[in-house]
């Protein structure tokens, strides 16, 4: 059942609710939420949320974590520890838009007001969240929780495989870095303040080791080169079995660090180069890269900025890019 889930979920079809797959036993939740336990978790087990399709066109992830579930179900490896597997915004990925009102990944904090589909949507998975980290804080959890909620973004990136790591008094296990640099990531971005991402509300509230992953660009389903993913699937299969994931060298990796969120505070607003800049594209000082009606014009400063995520079209009072520059790596 397990390598039709994410069909079945998409269609709106019930699937069987529960049962068994190589070392443990798998149980749907709801639409999307799907948990796998451990008969016996493994040594090295961390209790562990995987998050895809919280942006709707974003499918690569999808697929990956799809061919992870079907290894499991084929007895290509065993479960070794407790997860839970989130396929975030349904009706988004049915459309193959990146979200049907509002972007859902800016809007999970346990204090929202607002009414609609998505926010709908972000109160549920933060309750699943809050179950499944209520269920595995006991004794049989190793170290500290993990999140990885994976994504792709919008445009070509210098770097096109990088991690942002949400800003929280947690810090950051050495060990990520270690995983992250035999996954194939590129670069790190550190995030200097509260985000709202999902990633940042298990790393806010539960003290998570939790991770927001780009993984390259938004495709089509069937589009996606999943061999420049293989690095990453060992990870995610790692974590599912319970075992310590290979490790790499931190130094392969860039790191950098958030300057300024340049948000769109008017209807007349533009970024002040073309719409395929990639990620991590560096401007000099004085370059002009905004103008806003209400904000006034953003040019950089004495230094030279990197822009990630760049995106003119996004809401009224939402970020439209932010700015970045090189930082030290982190001791591994």
């Amino acid at each position: 059942m397990l390598s039709e889930w994410i069909e079945y979920s998409l269609a709106g079809d019930r699937a069987t609710e529960r049962g068994r797959v190589p070392g443990g036993h798998y149980r749907l939740l709801g639409p999307g939420l799907l948990e796998l336990t451990p008969d016996v978790p493994a040594e090295s087990a961390r209790a562990c949320v995987l998050s895809v399709g919280i942006h709707g066109n974003e499918t690569a992830p999808i697929e990956l974590l799809g061919e992870c579930l079907a290894r499991l179900e084929a007895g290509l490896m065993r479960l070794g520890a407790p997860v839970l597997v989130v396929l975030g915004n349904l009706e988004a990925i049915r459309r193959a838009e990146r979200y049907v009102d509002t972007n859902l990944n800016r809007l999970f904090r346990r204090d929202i007001d607002a009414t609609g589909m998505e926010p709908d949507r972000a109160r549920e998975l933060m309750a699943a969240v809050d179950a499944f980290h209520a269920r595995h804080a006991g004794p049989s959890r190793r170290g500290s929780p993990l999140h990885y909620d994976l994504h792709t973004a919008i445009r070509d990136s210098r770097y096109p495989r990088f991690v942002v790591s949400p800003f929280a008094e947690t810090a950051v296990s050495p060990e990520q870095w270690r995983w992250f640099a035999a996954a194939g990531i590129q670069a790190v971005l550190h995030q200097h303040r509260h985000s709202w991402t999902f990633s940042h509300y298990s790393k806010h509230y539960h003290g998570a080791q939790a991770f927001t992953l780009e993984l390259g660009r938004a495709l089509p389903f069937g589009h996606n080169d999943l061999a420049a993913l293989a690095p990453m699937g060992r990870l995610l299969e790692s974590l599912v079995a319970g075992r310590e994931p290979p490790t790499g060298d931190p130094e392969r990796m860039a790191f950098f660090r958030v300057e300024h969120e340049l948000m769109r505070e008017a209807e007349a607003f533009r970024l002040c180069f073309p719409d395929d800049t990639p990620n991590f594209t560096e401007f000099a000082p004085g370059t002009l890269l905004a103008e806003d009606a209400r904000a006034g014009d953003t040019r950089v400063g004495e230094r030279p900025l990197r822009v990630v995520f760049p995106n003119a079209r996004v809401e009224l009072g939402a970020r439209a890019a932010l700015l970045v520059s090189p930082a030290p790596a982190p001791e591994a």
